[in-house]
C-alpha cells in the first residue's frame, strides 16, 4: 500500500534549525549549560530540559524533508548534530537515537499509510523511543522474544518486560518488539503513558547514567492494529541493516573527544603551579603538557573525521532506500564503514580520556572535577555489541570475503 503523504506541511509548523545556524547554536549552548549546571548540583537529575529543548526546536525532525516540515537534513549533516549535541551533554544524542532509525524507516521504501501516519507526530516535536532486549538468553543469529502479542479483537494485548529502553522514559510514544503466537515478530508504538506501562529508572552504567536505559513493564497493554509495524524491515524485500544506530554511539563518542580535549586545555591554561621537575614554570608553555593537548585534538579531530565519512555511505544507501528500496551493497557498504570506525576509534578514545588526567595532576580527580565521566561514558558506549566481534567479522571479509552477520547490529 503506497501512501499519500501532503508536500504542505500546515502554515503554524515550526521548522527545525538549519544546520551551522545560530538559532541551533543557541540550542546546543543551553543544552551545554544545562548539563554543567546539573553536574554542579549533584549530577542526580536527568536532561529534561534538554528534552524539551529538543520537542520545542523539532529537533527530531531534521531529516523530515522540508517540504513536509521538517529539516531536510542529510545524514551527514544529522551525525554533524549528534557530534555537536554529544559534546554539550553525551546523555542527550543517546536519548533520541532510537527515534532518529524510527524516521529513516518511516522514509524507507515501500511507504505505508501506517507508516506514514507517525509523521506529523515528528513534525509537532515529539519523540519516540524504543524497547527491545530482554535478558533471556537467545540461540545465536535468531530474533525471538519472551514480550508477546496476542490478538485481542480488532488489536492486541501486550506483555513483557524489556530491560533496555533507550530514550523512553523521556519520550512519547515507545516502540517494542514482541512475537505473535506463531513465533512471528511485530512491534507495536504505542503511547508510554498507556494504562499498563511501567517505566523503572534503574539503568546503573558506569556511563550514561541519564539515557533513560532502565526497564520496561508492559502488563495486558492495549495495541490497537494501527499501531503496529513489521519487525525491522520485513515489509521489504531486502532486510535493512542496523548501522545507522551503531553509527550513532561513535559520533557521540566523538563529541566526547572533542571534550575531552577543551577541558584538558583548559585545565592548562588555569594551572598556576607546576610540578618541581617540570620544564618551564607555566604549565601553559610545558612541552610536554602541550604534547599530550595535540594528541588529545588529533585524536577528536580523527574521530570526527571517521563519522563523517561513514555518514556519508550511510547517506548513498539511506537515499537508495527512500527512492528504489533497500539495496544490499549499499547497504553491506554503510555496515562496514560504520564498523571500521568503531574498532578503529575505541582504543585511541579510552586512552585520551585517561591521558586527560596527565595534565591535571592529582586534582583533577577530584570528583567535584566530574573528569571521569568522559572515560566511563565512553567505556560504556563502546561496550554496545563488543568491537572484538567487529573486528573478527570485518577480518574474515577482507581475508575471505565472508558475508557479514544477517543478523545482530551490523
Amino acid at each position: 500500500m503506497t501512501a499519500v503523504v501532503s508536500e504542505s506541511p500546515p502554515a503554524e509548523t515550526v521548522r527545525p534549525p538549519t544546520p551551522g545556524s545560530p538559532e541551533l547554536a543557541s540550542v546546543i549552548e543551553e543544552i551545554r549549560a544545562d548539563a554543567v549546571a546539573r553536574r554542579a548540583a549533584g549530577g542526580t537529575e536527568g536532561p529534561h530540559r534538554a528534552v524539551a529543548l529538543l520537542r520545542k526546536h523539532r529537533l527530531g525532525a531534521v531529516r523530515v524533508p522540508r517540504e513536509q516540515g521538517g529539516g531536510g537534513y542529510s545524514l551527514q549533516q544529522l551525525f554533524d548534530l549528534v557530534v555537536d549535541l554529544a559534546e554539550a551533554d553525551p546523555d542527550v544524542p543517546h536519548i533520541v537515537r532510537v527515534h532518529y532509525g524510527f524516521v529513516e524507516e518511516i522514509f524507507r521504501q515501500p511507504r505505508t499509510d501506517r507508516k506514514s501516519a507517525w509523521l506529523p507526530e515528528i513534525v509537532e516535536g515529539k519523540l519516540f523511543g524504543g524497547a527491545s532486549s530482554e535478558l533471556g538468553s537467545r540461540p545465536v543469529g535468531t530474533y525471538t522474544y519472551d514480550s508477546a502479542l496476542v490478538p485481542d479483537g480488532d488489536g492486541y494485548r501486550l506483555d513483557g518486560v524489556k530491560f533496555y529502553s533507550t530514550g523512553s522514559l523521556y519520550s512519547d510514544y515507545i516502540r517494542v518488539s514482541a512475537n505473535l503466537p506463531d513465533g512471528k515478530l511485530l512491534s507495536a508504538i504505542v503511547p508510554v503513558d498507556r494504562a499498563g506501562i511501567e517505566h523503572k529508572d534503574d539503568w546503573d552504567g558506569i556511563g550514561q547514567r541519564h539515557t533513560g536505559s532502565g526497564t520496561t513493564v508492559f502488563e495486558n497493554v492495549r495495541v490497537a492494529e494501527g499501531e503496529t509495524l513489521p519487525f525491522r524491515g520485513d515489509d521489504t524485500p531486502v532486510r535493512p541493516r542496523q548501522a545507522l544506530p551503531q553509527l550513532f554511539l561513535h559520533a557521540i563518542a566523538a563529541g566526547i573527544l572533542r571534550s575531552v580535549t577543551t577541558e584538558a586545555s583548559e585545565l592548562v591554561r588555569s594551572r598556576k603551579r607546576s610540578f618541581v621537575f617540570a620544564t618551564t614554570e607555566e604549565p601553559r608553555h610545558d612541552p610536554q603538557l602541550l604534547e599530550v593537548i595535540g594528541t588529545l585534538s588529533a585524536t577528536a579531530y580523527a574521530a570526527e573525521a571517521l563519522v563523517r565519512a561513514a555518514a556519508g555511505a550511510q547517506d548513498v544507501a539511506a537515499d537508495a532506500a527512500r527512492t528504489a528500496g533497500v539495496d544490499a551493497d549499499l547497504e553491506r557498504d554503510a555496515a562496514v564503514a560504520a564498523a571500521k570506525v568503531k574498532v578503529a576509534i575505541e582504543e585511541v578514545a579510552l586512552r585520551a580520556a585517561g591521558r586527560l588526567f596527565e595534565v591535571g595532576g592529582a586534582s583533577a580527580t577530584r570528583q567535584s572535577a566530574h573528569l571521569d565521566r568522559h572515560w566511563r561514558n565512553l567505556r560504556t558506549l563502546f561496550s554496545h555489541n563488543p568491537t572484538t566481534y567487529k573486528a573478527r567479522v570485518l577480518g574474515d571479509l577482507v581475508v575471505n570475503d565472508t558475508p557479514l552477520p544477517d543478523t545482530g547490529f551490523f
